[in-house]
């Protein structure tokens, strides 16, 4: 099977540079713009399904990219990271090494732990993957969770300082073959 992978467009907040967590913001035009040019990078892309956080920013991505060719499920579990009281803070505000580090999975002011977000994804991923065998879904979510499902898929140690080390820039999108599971 194959999962793509997208972080939903530029939102105003993404612009300006502060942090929404669990605020639900509509894309701005510039994530129309860039959300319209992955929609044509992947028009011969033939999804199965899509699943997609229920906030607003997500949604948004999921039909532009998708429209109504693909059955859509929103899912909890694809949320953005609870960040307390960080939300509507700039981002500089953000300790990432605080915030990334697995194993000291800081929760200080209000901010969701890591490895919640983790199990999120984790389980997310148990659900969809024996659920869609030869299929391909396309995940839109959030920075957060897409970072997740890619360490996730990748097999990452998640024991490292290593996990905040590449961008999920606004329209990252990634395609990852996933082993197929062999059924009994």
């Amino acid at each position: 099977m194959k999962i793509t992978i997208v972080r939903h467009a530029e939102t105003e907040y993404n612009h300006i540079g502060v942090m929404q967590g669990n605020s639900n913001y509509e894309l701005n035009e510039k994530g129309r713009r860039e959300c319209k040019k992955l929609r044509e990078e992947l028009k011969d892309v033939k999804f199965d399904y899509c699943y997609m956080s229920p906030l607003l920013r997500a949604v948004e991505t999921a039909f532009i990219l998708v429209g109504d060719r693909v059955e859509t499920f929103p899912d909890k579990r694809l949320i953005e990271r609870d960040l307390g009281d960080l939300e509507g803070h700039p981002r500089s505000d953000y300790d990432v090494s605080k915030y990334w580090n697995y194993d000291l999975n800081s929760t200080d002011l209000g901010v969701e732990g890591i490895q919640s977000v983790f199990a999120r994804a984790k389980d997310f991923l148990d659900y969809v993957i024996p659920k869609h065998q030869g299929e391909h879904i396309l995940v839109v979510s959030h920075s957060s969770v897409v970072r997740a499902m890619h360490h996730l898929l990748h097999h990452t140690n998640l024991h490292n300082d290593k996990l905040f080390d590449f961008p999920i820039k606004n329209c990252y999108c990634e395609t990852i073959e996933v082993i197929e599971i062999q059924k009994k």
